[in-house]
């Protein structure tokens, strides 16, 4: 049980777990990702920092996939979707276009970051002490509603102190980014499905994206306005006040979806792109809803559940039908 959840209560300061009504922790052992100082950087709030971390994200992903671009390396022919000359020959926007329509895009997120952010609580290593305390004592009362006083007890003593320490570092914080993800997405699949269901919506606010026909790295945020503010800036904002995540947890899932955003857009099917090794909604996945057979097709952004149960997943494969079945008639 030890080797499983952790440091347990034995050879430390607390004779059990389980004390009275209260529970008994070792001391702390923060494990690598957290800092326990008050702000991550001297004398930067880490509200400017959650707000500032996804744009920077998102440049440096788009640099490296724009020195790509140029390098002129033919060991990437195999994994561009696209041939580069396409870039300008079917898109209706200019590079210039799009990148001054992102920095406004970048501007206004930042705008509502700090509009709708909270400053972080106190940070410090006796504060953790007392969450983890007061997390022990729930684990203590759902494990004897489960198991049994006597079998909950024996449960606990074993491993209690352990348990609540692997769940309060690292399965409550995996739970809550799982979430933020899922509601994200969600939020995503059914306002970006409705902007092409709905003719006004499509024709007047989202058709601004589509003026990218072959996608690029820099131009995933390419939106109208009203679109990024919806669609992007609600939807993160949302989902991590759903999820209850911190500012630090907030710092990495902005970041993370920025340069999702990016790489989904990048032009590149890399076997071994992390972003794409983690959902089927990659780049690939994605062009296909930037073609015209596809546009009413894969509006997801992590996942691809949402397409798969409502019917709006495609894939090359059934691209590759279509065009069969035509063929023959």
């Amino acid at each position: 049980m030890e080797e499983l959840w952790g440091p347990s209560t034995s050879n430390s300061t607390c004779p059990s777990f389980v004390t009275g009504g209260s529970v008994c922790l070792p001391p702390v052992k923060i494990p690598f990702y957290f800092s326990p100082r008050q702000n991550i950087f001297d004398g930067i709030l880490d509200i400017y920092v959650a707000a500032a971390a996804p744009v920077v994200g998102y440049w440096i992903t788009s640099l490296i996939f724009f020195c790509l671009d140029i390098s002129g390396w033919k060991w990437l022919d195999k994994y561009r979707i696209h041939e580069s000359k396409e870039v300008k020959s079917r898109n209706l926007a200019t590079p210039w276009q799009v990148a001054r329509a992102v920095l406004f895009q970048h501007a206004a997120q930042t705008v509502v970051v700090f509009i709708g952010a909270t400053e972080s609580p106190e940070i410090s290593i006796v504060r953790c002490q007392s969450d983890m305390e007061a997390f022990g004592s729930t684990l203590v009362w759902v494990v004897r509603l489960f198991l049994g006083e006597q079998t909950g007890l024996k449960f606990l003593e074993l491993g209690g102190s352990g348990m609540t320490h692997w769940l309060y570092w690292w399965g409550i914080p995996a739970a809550q980014m799982l979430l933020a993800l899922f509601v994200l997405d969600t939020w995503q699949y059914f306002t970006h499905r409705l902007m092409h269901m709905n003719k006004y919506l499509y024709k007047n606010i989202h058709s601004v994206h589509h003026k990218i026909y072959v996608p690029y790295s820099f131009g995933a945020i390419y939106n109208h306005p009203l679109e990024g503010l919806v669609l992007d800036s609600v939807g993160a904002i949302l989902a991590a006040r759903i999820s209850c995540l911190s500012v630090r947890q907030t710092i990495f899932f902005f970041t993370f979806s920025s340069c999702k955003a990016v790489d989904m857009h990048g032009g590149y099917n890399f076997p071994f792109d992390p972003f794409q090794m983690m959902s089927s909604n990659n780049a690939d996945y994605h062009d296909i809803h930037h073609q015209a057979i596809g546009i009413n097709s894969n509006f997801a952004f992590f996942f691809i559940h949402w397409d798969i149960l409502l019917g709006t997943r495609m894939t090359r494969e059934d691209i590759e039908e279509r065009r069969k079945k035509v063929k023959k008639t």
